[in-house]
């Protein structure tokens, strides 16, 4: 099963590849190097399928917890002072994505979406500290009646370069459903009140929809 986001892209692709190979087989009469080229375009091929896949997540809806907006691995786990919304201190829990993992965003919580807006920005390494603030990016909150308020940042990294965001003022998000989409390398952040009780570890890889980043009660 494959995103939305990559329909375009995978057709695009494919007529590339068999055009590409079929022109090889005609033109190139040296096998060894039709079967090289043959081979590096199915391989690209398969990456750009690998991309764009949607895999299903069973996600166990429960206010209490926040699962993980995406798949990756944990990178940041430390108290900073939210200035975008909040303008206090929260709990910043950042997943960094490599170009090989699910890159569909998924809501951590249910509730209202109370916030949503698009910032234009650079593209730094996405485990750059200022990433946050100066690259492209999406940030979101969402009201949960156990959290409070929460926020995800979706931020774009130095080969992502479109963010998709679903997330709308005023709909209801619900739990690990699609919020959006970051092509091509990046990290999510997400914001949790300091009460929050963590339970994840840093380098620890996490799964979207799935694996609890914190429970409150």
């Amino acid at each position: 099963m494959f995103h939305k986001e990559g329909y375009k892209i995978i057709v695009i692709t494919l007529v590339v590849v068999i055009v590409s190979i079929l022109a090889i087989d005609w033109f190139i009469d040296i096998e060894w190097l039709r079967l090289l080229l043959s081979i590096t375009l199915l391989v690209f091929l398969f990456l750009i399928l690998q991309f764009f896949r949607n895999p299903k997540r069973h996600t166990k809806l429960e206010d209490h917890t926040a699962v993980s907006p995406v798949d990756g691995k944990v990178v940041v786990i430390e108290e900073v002072f939210e200035k975008e919304v909040f303008n206090d201190k929260r709990i910043q829990v950042s997943v960094f994505m490599s170009p090989i993992n699910v890159h569909v965003t998924r809501y951590p919580i249910s509730g209202k979406i109370s916030y949503s807006k698009y910032h234009p920005g650079k593209y730094l390494v996405a485990w750059h500290p200022k990433a946050s603030e100066e690259n492209e990016r999406t940030t979101v909150v969402v009201d949960n009646k156990n959290f409070g308020r929460v926020l995800y940042r979706q931020v774009a990294g130095a080969l992502a370069k479109r963010i998709v965001n679903y997330a709308k003022t005023e709909d209801q998000a619900v739990q690990g459903s699609d919020s959006g989409f970051i092509k091509f390398g990046s990290r999510v952040d997400l914001y949790l009140p300091l009460d929050a009780d963590i339970k994840v570890e840093l380098n620890q890889k996490v799964k979207g929809g799935e694996s609890i980043i914190a429970e409150k009660s």
